[in-house]
């Protein structure tokens, strides 16, 4: 668990790549046993704090896509803090719109960032992976957030 002061952006990456190999699994948040995007943002602030921010209601594949509300970014809102797309450092969580018009609905964790800048995420067929950052995901990101100092 993480003392006051924040989370130190090494070890963020340090959990989440503890959960690369972990498959694939709609609303799951379990290392080695099944995640999401999601539950792989979950599990990492677990990990650091020893608890989850708030209770994440069950939720569809197509999220907020009927109702056209950006569910995840507000909730990354209220527990990250937000900054500039520009701003990439290592530990950063990313939101990405996955089709133009679309709700935002997948997230990552940047862990490394320059010429071999990549990103940790839990895909659906793949399951947890680092991932080049590359210019089609690039292109993808709509917010970037950092871990708020003092823990969750």
């Amino acid at each position: 668990m993480n003392e006051p002061g924040g989370v130190m952006p090494a070890q963020a990456v340090r959990v989440a790549r503890s959960w690369i190999g972990t498959p694939y699994r709609h609303q799951a948040s379990c290392k080695g046993a099944g995640c999401d995007c999601l539950g792989l943002l979950r599990g990492v602030w677990r990990e650091l704090w020893g608890h989850e921010p708030e209770q994440v209601p069950a939720y569809s594949r197509d999220w907020s896509e009927p109702t056209r509300e950006e569910a995840l970014w507000a909730a990354a809102r209220r527990h990250l803090r937000e900054k500039a797309l520009t701003e990439a450092s290592p530990g950063d969580v990313i939101l990405f719109r996955m089709r133009d018009g679309a709700v935002a609905k997948h997230l990552g964790l940047q862990a490394r960032v320059g010429e071999s800048a990549s990103f940790i995420h839990a895909y659906s067929g793949h399951g947890v992976v680092e991932s080049s950052f590359t210019r089609p995901w690039m292109r993808r990101v709509v917010a970037r957030f950092e871990f708020p100092e003092g823990g969750g």
